[in-house]
């Protein structure tokens, strides 16, 4: 009999980012872990969420967890299949006009302690170690956005300066946005990693430790960090249920695209 009361750090780092979306938001989603959070939100958490992809679809309610955003999957259960330029305006009026309401999920490969990602290169821009493929909207929405960034957590990915800025945080700290000409009322709003939650400081813009996972601790925390961070306010958070880790090997993810099942577990 499968067992669902075990779970690992990316279930629990699925489930929690399931919980931050809320009813009535407007939810950009990517693929991944943010479509396996946000298909959690829809059944769950937070049922009047609409979520929406850059393909052009929108109110999405996929049963199963697509493997890309132009996946058949959303498509069949979606509210409007847009084309994709019907999106970016629908996204520019929220974004003019919601600026609550609206909530995007990006990623990267490194990140600074202001919740600057880069997902362009490492190393020297002009001679690289590594390429990546780049923003692709992942600038234009943490510019005109509120985000919550998913990354996974080790030291070499949180950096005090990353190799290159792809998409801005809170730059500098303190104004740093409005002083590169980035609206100052909009920027990352945590980060969810495999390992807990991480804010920003209202006053210093710097990030924090706001929760960890059962299965980690503050120490763990610091010691995958790179760069010196804020522990105190950190508190330890509710492990998922087992229905809702049930609910993601077996309905939502039931391949393992995203989320590969431990042995002992199935």
């Amino acid at each position: 009999m499968a067992d669902y009361t075990n779970y690992t750090n990316k279930e629990m780092q699925a489930v929690t980012i399931g919980k931050q979306i809320k009813d009535g938001q407007i939810v950009i989603v990517g693929t991944g872990l943010p479509l396996i959070g946000a298909s959690l939100a829809k059944r769950v958490f937070a049922p009047k969420c609409n979520l929406i992809v850059e393909s052009g679809l929108m109110d999405c309610a996929p049963i199963e967890v697509p493997r890309s955003v132009g996946d058949n999957r959303l498509m069949a259960h979606c509210a409007v299949q847009w084309p994709n330029v019907r999106f970016i305006g629908f996204e520019a009026n929220e974004w003019l006009h919601n600026n609550e309401r609206l909530v995007a999920f990006i990623g990267g490969a490194q990140i600074d302690p202001y919740g600057n990602v880069n997902s362009t290169s490492i190393g020297d821009y002009n001679h690289p170690k590594t390429r990546f493929t780049g923003s692709g909207g992942a600038n234009g929405i943490a510019t005109y956005s509120n985000t919550i960034i998913m990354m996974q957590h080790e030291k070499r990915r949180f950096m005090k300066k990353i190799d290159y800025i792809t998409s801005p945080g809170w730059m500098d700290g303190p104004g740093g946005r409005e002083k590169v000409g980035l609206p100052g009322n909009r920027g990352p709003i945590m980060v969810v990693t495999d390992r807990g939650i991480l804010k920003f400081d209202e006053e210093t813009k710097r990030m924090y430790l706001a929760g960890y996972y059962p299965t980690s601790s503050p120490e763990d925390v610091i010691e995958n960090t790179g760069f010196d961070i804020d522990v105190s306010r950190a508190v330890e958070l509710e492990a998922p249920t087992p229905e809702v880790i049930r609910m993601i090997r077996e309905d939502i993810d039931p391949g393992q695209a995203f989320i590969k099942v431990p042995v002992e577990a199935k």
